[in-house]
């Protein structure tokens, strides 16, 4: 493909804007110098429609809506369950585990499990969480969406890559959070846009120019097989979506242990006003969660009716972008671009606010390090990350044939043991230090053996059974000490779970609009 002029003069448009908007918004009043409060957590100041919006701006990335329609041309809606189970774990979160973090005023995930355990637990996961960031998400958003970018645009990869990192660092180094959040408000609303734009085109073709409507009932017509939110045993995709197990089994511990304890989305929550505003943006996040499958799943099915002879699903997308004329084009490249450098951005913001806060602080702690000191050495590690993820991106994801699903996979070790150490944090006031450092190793060990040799379990039962071992260790562990609350427990006696009655409203309608889903498409 290639960028007609007035393609190419959108992008320009929402790349300048967009450095405009954050540069605008960073700015801080005569005479404040900005802190690492300003710098990391926005000054505490986030509204909830920043907060929604950011959410899914980090959550989404360019490499998930190609992956994602390219599941919907090859398994179908079935796939959209990693989407609305997750509009369900935000409703916990926001009700039973943002009010403790933000209680207990923290920056980051690891400054918590100190507060709960101990100094050990912090380093430790602040190390693995740097690491990961780095050399698996940062490297994977920036390598699939260069690539994402030479299979729309035709831009060589390094090129691609170069732009991406260069469009993240200009708007979000300087500002920090702040800058992050609120232009991601921005980027929501163009991947909505671009998204919507390629659903309606690709239906309104399918019925030959009938309307949305008259070809997403031609879509329930011919391609009802499509339409399987639980996948038979003998389905192609079963290893992947074993069935009522998505429902009730292992999709849940990464639901978990992405929305409630990753720092780049937790980050966000940390960020309120207050209590109310962190939980008004969690439930916007989750009706947007409803809604994301019907802009990157449904045109993966048209797909399957427009071009059923592609040889790779994923380039579903592209083919349907194919669809749309100069300038719509050019504004859903945008959306790309956007749900890239977004996730770039919060990424590099929560490695630099881990890297500064957990390891730089606490290893200097003995020397006074000043506010001004933190902020700048932020921005170095911001810098740094990035430009470490563009060295090592090709060498490390190059030769990999399916690099989202191995990256998936690889996360997939540790969910089910950080999962553990939050919880029982969170939750179980007896819990120790050392059942937690316990259930972090045996989540890896469990999670290595199971995929050696049980290949046949699917890999989501895995996870499942990785969680309920490592649940059983630190358990074990923790009754073998027999010390009694932990010191540091969480007197959960302190808290008033108690939520408005929006949010109460909003939880309900959240759920109905499922059950009638899963009813609709069982």
């Amino acid at each position: 493909m290639n960028l007609a002029t007035l393609d190419v003069v959108v992008v320009a448009a929402y790349c300048i804007g967009l450095v405009t908007i954050a540069s605008l918004v960073s700015r801080e009043k005569k005479g404040h110098e900005k802190d690492s409060q300003d710098y990391f957590l926005a000054g505490r100041s986030l509204p909830w429609w920043a907060i929604g919006a950011s959410l899914i701006a980090a959550n989404i990335s360019a490499e998930q809506i190609i992956g994602m329609t390219g599941s919907g041309y090859a398994i179908g809606l079935a796939i959209a369950s990693y989407e609305w189970t997750a509009a369900i774990a935000l409703l916990v979160i926001g009700k039973y585990f943002v009010p403790i973090y933000l209680e207990k005023n923290i920056y980051t995930m690891p400054e918590f499990l100190e507060k709960r355990y101990d100094h050990r637990v912090r380093i430790l996961l602040a190390f693995f969480w740097v690491g990961v960031y780095i050399f698996v998400n940062l490297t994977s958003v920036l390598y699939l969406g260069a690539l994402t970018i030479e299979i729309v645009a035709g831009v060589d990869m390094l090129y691609g890559m170069l732009f991406l990192a260069a469009l993240s660092l200009a708007y979000s180094l300087y500002g920090g959070l702040k800058a992050v959040a609120f232009t991601d408000i921005i980027q929501v609303a163009i991947l909505i846009v671009g998204g919507i734009a390629v659903t309606f085109l690709s239906l309104d073709k399918l019925s030959e120019g009938a309307g949305v409507i008259a070809g997403f009932t031609y879509l329930l017509d011919n391609a009802p097989q499509k339409f399987d939110m639980i996948l038979a045993s003998d389905h192609p995709s079963y290893m992947d979506l074993p069935g009522i197990s998505v429902l009730v089994g292992g999709l849940w511990i990464a639901q978990f242990s992405y929305w409630g304890f990753n720092q780049y989305i937790t980050q966000r929550a940390l960020a309120a006003k207050n209590l109310r505003e962190a939980q008004k943006g969690i439930a916007l996040a989750a009706f947007l969660k409803l809604f994301m499958p019907f802009i990157v799943v449904i045109p993966g099915i048209a797909a399957f009716l427009l071009a059923p002879n592609l040889d790779v699903s994923d380039k579903a997308y592209p083919e349907l972008m194919k669809l749309l004329p100069a300038g719509l084009f050019g504004l859903t490249f945008a959306a790309l671009i956007a749900a890239i450098v977004s996730s770039l951005s919060s990424m590099t913001n929560s490695i630099s606010t881990i890297f500064t806060m957990d390891i730089y602080r606490s290893t200097f702690q003995h020397v006074a390090v000043s506010e001004k000191g933190l902020v700048r050495m932020g921005r170095c590690a911001a810098l740094v990350s990035l430009i470490i993820a563009m060295l090592v991106a090709r060498p490390l994801l190059g030769n990999l044939d399916q690099a989202f699903q191995y990256i998936q996979e690889f996360t997939g070790f540790f969910s089910p043991g950080i999962l553990v150490i939050f919880l029982f944090g969170l939750f179980w006031g007896k819990a120790t230090a050392h059942s937690a450092l316990a259930a972090a190793i045996v989540s890896v060990v469990v999670s290595l053996a199971f995929k050696l040799w049980l290949t046949q379990v699917p890999f989501l039962d895995r996870m499942g059974l990785a969680f309920l071992v490592s649940a059983i260790a630190a358990i074990a562990i923790t009754l073998y000490e027999h010390k009694g609350d932990h010191p540091k427990a969480v007197r959960l006696e302190d808290f008033n779970f108690k939520t408005s009655a929006g949010f109460n409203i909003s939880s309900l309608a959240v759920v109905l609009i499922l059950v009638a889903f899963y009813s609709a498409w069982w």
